[in-house]
């Protein structure tokens, strides 16, 4: 057996070594693409909605991601647990892009994320939601027994000193990687482990490959949701601590990584989002009468631009400033724009929610950007 947290010797000529080289290659092109800000910041929450719903699905909520397009915005109100669970887990995950990116991983951190996550929750909550256990635990399923109740804040002080260590850019992906494992090794908390080790995950992505490049993490949801069981399968191959079974488990995780930052740099070229994505969805609400030809080229004009104001809209809605004002008014009433972070009169378009979203989740499952976990919504 060797440490929990060394980093495995490796083979150089070894198919790991190879995927953790293209990473670093893609690595270079994050942040250098064509996509506005705008754009991409509605994309990404849109991808936040998304891995909230494949972790709870690991977890046995089946929730289709698009019920929980249509009712996610309800979720605190109506106290649905499933759609709890899932709202829960996107709002932790933008609480984690508000922090600094290089804050370093705290006990308090990780009891925050717990306690974000279960909160409020019956079936998958917690007794005692944001405090590591006090009493020994068994994995459903699982060979593997948990350490002991009286070790864990101990062990969880062993695994966030490795967590927060600078490591070389070459071992960043093993060290998020063993991280991952070592947590749901551990297994904290009552129940979440598998969801809070998930948005450590994120979090950790955002302290390496994705730090100073200007773009947010794209929440790896290759890794997690393309095949429940081989997940589980990978994780349990290295519950022995074996440089072997590490190795195993590192080999599906930066599969899954490489997979999910290749879309990344795709979703960073505008083109390719006009063209093979936001495109379409906008000519599917034409041709399915939703929109007038004259609302279409003001959307259209708004993912040219990214950001609108009125005056730029004023060759594809002409007449009157108040003319543009009430036919702007009319988009931002039924969700397919919203006011942008440039300020009151500045205007994006809506990706995450209202009527465009479910027609992107459409067209990323038809460019093959969604885990085969979704595949039967």
């Amino acid at each position: 057996m060797t440490s929990k947290y060394s980093i495995p010797s490796l083979d150089f000529g070894s198919e790991l070594v190879g995927t953790l080289f293209e990473i670093e290659r893609l690595r270079a092109d994050i942040g250098t693409g064509t996509t506005p800000a705008d754009t991409y910041v509605e994309l990404h929450r849109l991808f936040d909605l998304v891995m909230s719903v494949v972790s709870a699905r690991i977890e046995g909520n089946h929730t289709t991601v698009y019920d929980a397009l249509d009712q996610i915005d309800t979720a605190t109100r109506t106290g649905e647990d499933h759609l709890r669970e899932i709202s829960n887990i996107a709002e932790t995950a933008r609480f984690i892009d508000q922090l600094e990116a290089d804050a370093p991983l705290t006990h308090s951190f990780i009891r925050e994320l717990h306690k974000r996550t279960v909160g409020g929750l019956m079936r998958e909550g917690d007794p005692t939601p944001g405090a590591y256990r006090k009493q020994e635990v068994a994995i459903s399923n699982s060979a593997h027994t948990p350490p002991t109740w009286v070790t864990v804040h101990a062990e969880m002080t062993s695994l966030l000193d490795f967590a927060n260590e600078n490591r070389p850019m070459h071992e960043q992906m093993l060290q998020i990687a063993i991280a991952h494992h070592r947590f749901v090794w551990i297994h904290p908390f009552r129940n979440g482990n598998g969801r809070v080790s998930r948005l450590l995950t994120y979090a950790m992505l955002r302290k390496t490959i994705f730090a100073t490049r200007g773009h947010s993490a794209l929440n790896p949801t290759a890794v997690f949701g393309n095949n429940r069981d081989a997940y589980i399968s990978a994780l349990e191959r290295a519950d022995g601590l074996t440089d072997s079974g590490t190795v195993a488990w590192a080999e599906f995780f930066v599969r899954g990584i490489r997979d999910d930052v290749a879309r990344l740099v795709q979703l960073q070229q505008h083109d390719f989002v006009t063209d093979q994505l936001v495109g379409p969805a906008l000519d599917s609400l034409r041709r399915d009468g939703l929109v007038s030809s004259e609302e279409a080229a003001a959307l259209r004009r708004t993912l040219e631009l990214g950001v609108v104001k009125a005056g730029d809209l004023e060759h594809v809605i002409p007449g009157s400033a108040s003319h543009r004002s009430r036919s702007i008014r009319a988009l931002l009433d039924r969700g397919l724009l919203q006011q942008a972070e440039e300020g009151p009169r500045f205007y994006r378009l809506s990706l995450s929610r209202g009527p465009l979203a479910p027609r992107l989740i459409r067209r990323l499952d038809t460019l093959g950007y969604l885990p085969k976990m979704l595949a039967d919504d």
